[in-house]
């Protein structure tokens, strides 16, 4: 497993040399971003999967509210049906979203329904953090998982209590940005690097001074770029164009790690200084052994159970090998060579760190 996870890695470094990288992929205008919308709702037309309206005290209030909206008077009764579920419904607003657009939606059950399959939301409108409404929801929700309860056996596949509303919310109120703003255009990096918005700066002023006469792009730090945009192009366009420019995008030697699933991620720039390594598995195995003691015949002692107790530890592995990489290959190779599993590596490589001989950023998830 860890052999295949590094050899990936080796093949992913090799074929991200041969080829760069577009811009648009790795940067975008500074404040052109997804915005997030929330909103509480009900799904009406279940199946007997609904919240009981006992435990969940707010489903029977906002469903009064929403009768009481309609001209239904139901205050002072009581609610007892099971085909009602309250719902926190959430969306990501694009950016450049006009009004009547519409977009997808998550619906999450708040309450205590088993199932959301078949359900219909109410319109529910989205709101921003600022409170205000920029969308408002409705439609099918449709859910891939499923539950089926028996007597002495329960079948659950997937989350049947999330489902989604392929474009369930049309948008009511746009969201305006900075891109249209007369001024430099702040051009942000994903992951910022001075080296990567130095290669940036320059493939932009290559072309810049080709298409239109001038340089038009200057570092300002690791994560923004300045652009001006150049007179009688819009910024569309010239965001259009120099998207498809492409860099070699820098990054930092750095390895991560995640104890939980064996994972193990090595950068492309990580080095290691040359040291012995060695690695043991140490093996303690306890092994308790119940046994029945029967009392002799015409006494007066009672039968019990005893345990026998066996403690066996073992070691194994133990030899020892020589690991250094000038470049991932080399680096890949000599773990390898160990042959261990991913807890072994991931002990090795915080014993190489607190060595001094990881020369790069180890992160622990």
């Amino acid at each position: 497993m860890i052999r295949l996870i590094l050899a990936l890695a080796v093949s992913l470094v090799l074929t991200g040399a041969e080829a760069g990288t577009r811009i648009k992929d790795i940067a975008g205008v500074q404040g052109v971003r997804d915005n997030q919308i929330v909103g509480y709702g009900l799904v009406v037309g279940l199946q007997g999967s609904g919240d009981s309206l006992r435990n969940a005290t707010f489903t029977e209030q906002a469903l009064q509210s929403m009768l009481d909206r309609m001209g239904v008077n139901v205050r002072g009764g009581a609610l007892r049906t099971r085909n009602v579920a309250a719902v926190i419904v959430t969306a990501d607003l694009p950016p450049f979203a006009g009004r009547g657009s519409r977009i997808d939606v998550t619906v999450s059950s708040l309450g205590d329904a088993s199932s959301l399959m078949g359900g219909t939301l109410v319109m529910t409108p989205l709101a921003g953090a600022d409170g205000a409404t920029y969308a408002v929801a409705q439609g099918q929700v449709t859910v891939s998982g499923f539950a089926a309860v028996g007597q002495s056996e329960t079948l659950t596949q997937g989350v049947p209590t999330t489902g989604r509303i392929a474009n369930g919310a049309l948008i009511e109120r746009e969201v305006t940005t900075g891109a249209q703003d007369p001024g430099p255009l702040p051009l942000e990096l994903k992951n910022p690097d001075f080296k990567t918005a130095v290669q940036i700066v320059d493939a932009i002023n290559a072309y810049a001074t080709r298409r239109f006469g001038r340089r038009v792009a200057q570092e300002r730090d690791s994560r923004v770029v300045r652009l001006a945009r150049p007179a009688g192009v819009s910024t569309a366009r010239f965001i259009a164009e120099i998207g498809d420019l492409t860099v070699e995008p820098d990054t930092p030697a750095r390895v991560v790690v995640d104890a939980r699933t064996g994972t193990v991620v090595i950068g492309q720039d990580v080095q290691i200084s040359t040291v012995a390594v060695t690695h043991g598995n140490l093996t303690v195995r306890i092994t308790e052994t119940p046994e029945v003691s029967q009392p002799g015949p015409l006494s007066n002692g009672q039968t019990v159970v005893t345990a026998q107790t066996a403690v066996s530890a073992g070691e194994s592995g133990g030899q020892m090998r020589i690991v250094g990489g000038a470049n991932l290959r080399t680096l890949v190779r000599g773990l390898n060579q160990i042959g261990l599993k991913p807890t072994g590596i991931i002990a090795i490589l915080q014993a190489i760190k607190s060595a001094g001989a990881l020369q790069a950023e180890l992160m622990v998830q």
